[in-house]
């Protein structure tokens, strides 16, 4: 419905219903979450045969024993599996433990205590360094940059990307500018996926920071929902190209594949920045599960059978996508007022909602017994100045609870919206 074109009489008319079936939901003591991208539990079991891949019976390779200290990059065969994924050479691959967000983590407090390949240690500079930011954009990003002291830059995503005229602007002309977070295939939460444009613009920019790093989120890189979603362009063979490899830290996991507590994370680098993570990680580990690590590549076997997982996945996700968005588009599908993005991919949904209700959405669902990622959650230091902003995430609930945690939510948009449209 449109309600900006109804007329006062009309808009109180659908407030008073909509605010008695929100009383209804009160009554119901409803416990709904739909507030982070979390598997749901028959997702999980498709990686079940996983943890069958190792028995008493396995053989290992042949060559250095897994059960044992040593190989702190990783086992060959996963390092080649990733590289086959990313279409890069294994050299440039680094495994790690369950969470690629400790490796993100890792990179950035390393950068502050012990510099980028020789650079002065962040912490030493006689000013703070910078982080861009493109926004809306991944809560846990902008967590690191805050915990670590870091000054954080919101840049706009448009459908293509983060603005790369904003971006180019900033890293050409401000040396304490260490780096920009990505999520560069179906962007958490829009769904944007970079086109080759901003993906070239980012390999090939000036930085006036001789130790300007791109953190490059690759998680949902084979999380796809339609069969016409967009290919992401190469970054590591554009910046090949014109000199700049040395620039980008490419990061994933398979914690969305297998099991989202148990996976196996990657970074993904240039050899001079592969030696440097080796030798800083040396200091930390002696290395991480590759009894785990040989599990996984039992399991996952090449990079076509990654792909074929990924289908079974999409078939229990895509279902749920679709109860969101039908009942978004039935609700507000001509409305200006509230908009949403139709992700190919991912684990989100972006909601766009009146500028100065996101916060109240998200007080009135709790209050209903509806958990959904707070307002703010998707912009630096959760200050969204628009205050609109609002991260679906429709994997984890079941079917029969996503229907009734999306009723809740439009209902709340609603009442908002129209207190919203009768205040003007």
């Amino acid at each position: 419905m449109k309600y900006e074109s109804l007329t006062k009489e009309e808009l109180k008319s659908n407030l008073s219903a909509e605010k008695k079936k929100y009383n209804s939901f009160l009554k119901e003591k409803l416990a709904l979450d739909m507030s982070r991208g979390k598997p749901a539990s028959d997702q999980l079991d498709l990686a079940m045969p996983l943890l069958s891949e190792l028995s008493k019976d396995t053989k290992f390779p042949k060559g250095p024993d897994y059960r044992n200290y040593g190989l702190l990059d990783g086992i060959p065969e996963l390092k080649k599996l990733f590289s086959e994924l990313f279409d890069i050479p294994e050299e440039y691959v680094f495994l790690g433990g369950n969470s690629s967000l400790n490796l993100m983590y890792d990179m950035v407090s390393d950068s502050l205590l012990t510099g980028v390949l020789g650079s002065t240690p962040w912490v030493r500079l006689p000013a703070k360094v910078k982080f861009i930011c493109p926004v809306p954009g991944y809560d846990r990003h902008f967590n690191i940059c805050e915990k670590l002291g870091i000054e954080m830059i919101s840049v706009p995503m448009t459908e293509d990307g983060p603005d790369m005229n904003i971006v180019e602007s900033l890293v050409a002309s401000d040396p304490y500018i260490k780096g920009i977070w990505c999520v560069p295939r179906f962007s958490n939460p829009g769904g944007v996926v970079y086109s080759e444009e901003v993906v070239r613009r980012l390999a090939t920019m000036k930085t006036a920071a001789a130790d300007f790093r791109i953190y490059y989120d690759n998680s949902y890189f084979v999380h796809v929902l339609s069969d016409d979603a967009p290919k992401l362009e190469n970054i590591f063979r554009i910046a090949k190209e014109f000199g700049t490899e040395d620039r980008i830290y490419m990061f994933s996991s398979t914690s969305k594949i297998t099991f989202a507590g148990g996976g196996v994370s990657m970074i993904a680098a240039s050899p001079k920045n592969i030696a440097s993570i080796k030798e800083k990680m040396g200091w930390k580990t002696i290395g991480f599960n590759k009894i785990w690590q040989y599990a996984h590549y039992l399991f996952l076997e090449s990079a076509e059978h990654v792909k074929s997982i990924m289908n079974e996945q999409a078939k229990l996700i895509r279902p749920k996508f679709d109860v969101v968005l039908d009942a978004f588009d039935k609700a507000f599908g001509d409305s200006d007022t509230v908009t949403w993005n139709t992700p190919k991919g991912g684990y989100f949904i972006c909601l766009k909602c009146m500028n100065d209700t996101a916060k109240q959405i998200w007080t009135l669902c709790k209050k209903a017994g509806l958990t959904i990622t707070p307002a703010g959650a998707s912009h630096p230091l959760h200050f969204d100045d628009s205050d609109s902003y609002l991260r679906i995430a429709p994997t984890y609930p079941s079917l029969e609870d996503l229907k009734k945690a999306t009723d809740v939510l439009l209902t709340v948009v609603k009442i908002v919206t129209i207190e919203k449209l009768l205040e003007k």
